[in-house]
C-alpha cells in the first residue's frame, strides 16, 4: 500500500484520508496480507491540531485494522517532529521506520528484519 500525503491538510481532508486508508487495511488484511506501507509524506505541511488528532486516531484504527508496518518519507524537520509526536502517541512508533531514501524505505519494507520487527 502507498499513499501520498503533500501540502497541509485540512481536517476533512484527513478525516477521508483516514477512512480510505483504514478501509483498505481491513480489505486486505481480511485477504490475510501482510498489510506495510510506504507513506511519502516529503511534501506534507505541518498540519492543524484538529487533523493530527484524526491522523493520531486513524493511525490507531490502522494497527487494528491490521496495518503491519510503515516506512515514512519525509522532507520537512518540522514534519518530522510533528508526526514523530502522533506516532508515539498513537503506538504506531513501533511500527514505523522513517527514511530519506525511497529504495531505502522499499528495502525495509520486503526485508526479513522489518517481518521479524512486528
Amino acid at each position: 500500500m502507498e499513499v501520498t500525503l503533500e501540502g497541509s491538510i485540512r481536517p476533512d481532508e484527513m478525516r477521508q484520508f483516514v477512512e480510505q486508508s483504514v478501509e483498505a487495511i481491513r480489505d486486505l488484511a481480511a485477504q490475510g496480507r501482510v498489510v506495510k506501507s510506504l507513506a511519502d509524506l516529503r511534501q506534507f505541511r505541518a498540519a492543524s491540531l484538529e487533523a493530527t488528532e484524526i491522523l493520531r486516531q486513524g493511525q490507531q484504527a490502522a494497527m487494528q485494522a491490521g496495518m503491519k508496518r510503515i516506512a515514512e518519507l519525509v522532507g520537512s524537520e518540522l514534519a518530522s517532529l510533528q508526526l514523530n509526536r502522533v506516532a508515539r502517541a498513537s503506538g504506531m512508533d513501533r511500527i514505523l521506520r522513517r527514511f530519506d531514501n525511497e529504495q531505502a524505505a522499499r528495502q525495509w519494507l520486503e526485508s526479513e528484519d522489518a517481518l521479524d520487527r512486528v
